[in-house]
């Protein structure tokens, strides 16, 4: 009499066609990523993407509506290794050290594709939408949790506008990369939270002392 196959054997065809597809999804968006650092988005397409990764269009368009979201995709995914979110004990030290990271991201050759994709939402309301769902919002979010953390250290006055703060924050990192009318650098990521805390920080707030070997790797321009 044979034996009846188990329920784990039979779910390992299964497993395999998930693998092959996270494999698929994987190549997609590396191959994006790797046209995006060369080709801005409207000369990249999905053909293009479909033979660096090795797939068929139609596995494309399996997950993804249209090459943009496949292009947000990846550019979240690069995003998201590049640019932490700090856990330093200051919030001001917290923006400080983010803000300097997506400076450093937005003026890299991935990084300016934000610029692009602010464009590429004029004509696509769609997108537009997505692209404030899926970036805009979640980083923000994430943003509060150091502004939160702040308040709740007692660092910033809780009855300012926590919204607003992200606003003063990220503002200028951002007009200056769509408007292109100053520099973007270290130095001017510490003086944009400086000007900001100015405003933000509580009168009675002790900002703890840096330890020594901080302040030496500092002199020397080490983090």
């Amino acid at each position: 009499m044979r034996k009846q196959q188990t329920p784990e054997l039979a779910e390992k065809p299964r497993k395999r066609g998930r693998h092959r597809s996270l494999e698929a999804k994987t190549a997609i968006l590396k191959a994006t990523l790797q046209l995006l650092e060369r080709e801005s988005l409207r000369k990249v397409t999905a053909d293009a993407i479909a033979r660096r990764a090795g797939v068929s269009k139609a596995t494309i368009y399996k997950w993804w509506p249209n090459k943009s979201m496949v292009a947000l995709d990846a550019y979240l995914a690069g995003m998201t290794d590049r640019v932490p979110t700090p856990d330093t004990g200051s919030a001001e030290e917290d923006f400080t050290e983010q803000l300097k990271s997506l400076t450093a991201f937005y003026t890299s050759t991935l990084g300016r594709l934000f610029c692009q994709f602010i464009a590429e939402g004029q004509s696509d309301p769609g997108f537009l939408a997505s692209f404030r769902e899926r970036f805009l919002y979640a980083r923000r979010d994430a943003a509060r949790v150091m502004w939160r953390r702040g308040v709740d250290r007692g660092e910033i006055r809780s009855a300012v506008d926590g919204e607003i703060v992200l606003d003063l924050i990220y503002g200028p990192t951002i007009f200056r990369l769509l408007a292109g009318h100053g520099s973007l650098n270290n130095s001017e990521s510490e003086a944009m939270v400086e000007a900001a805390f100015g405003g933000l920080r509580r009168l009675d707030y002790q900002r703890p002392r840096k330890k020594a070997g901080s302040l030496v790797k500092r002199r020397n321009g080490q983090r």
